[in-house]
């Protein structure tokens, strides 16, 4: 399974992008779909998740409010949207594609698949 992300680039504080994950196979109407990123020096973090069963969808504390995840599963693509966006959410974002229990959804660990990751730049 390849994961591809798109949709990152410089915004203007405030401004809405929104990203996308792109799957080679049909995958994420089976598996839990997750956006992680990770700004320079700092460690990955956990952003949004969508399971495949039922839809259920978890947001990162930072984020929570602002970004809605997203999926379409004709077009087997998970998205992010991202409002009220702010200099510190400035990162690589990374897709990924797995089977985390709940206890793990935030943690990156049993995710399969990772995307090469997209770039999100917020200037103030």
């Amino acid at each position: 399974v390849q994961l591809q992300a798109s949709g990152g680039g410089s915004v203007q504080d405030g401004g809405s992008p929104t990203l996308s994950c792109a799957a080679s196979e049909r995958t994420f109407s089976s598996y839990t779909g997750g956006w992680f990123r990770q700004a320079p020096g700092k460690e990955r973090e956990f952003v949004a998740a969508i399971r495949a069963s039922g839809g259920m969808t978890y947001y990162g504390a930072s984020v929570k409010g602002r970004f809605t995840i997203s999926r379409n599963g004709a077009k087997n693509t998970v998205s992010l949207q991202m409002n009220s966006l702010k200099p510190e959410d400035t990162a690589v974002y990374y897709c990924a594609e797995g089977r985390p229990i709940l206890s793990q959804i935030w943690s990156g660990a049993d995710y399969n698949y990772w995307g090469q990751g997209t770039q999100v730049t917020v200037s103030s």
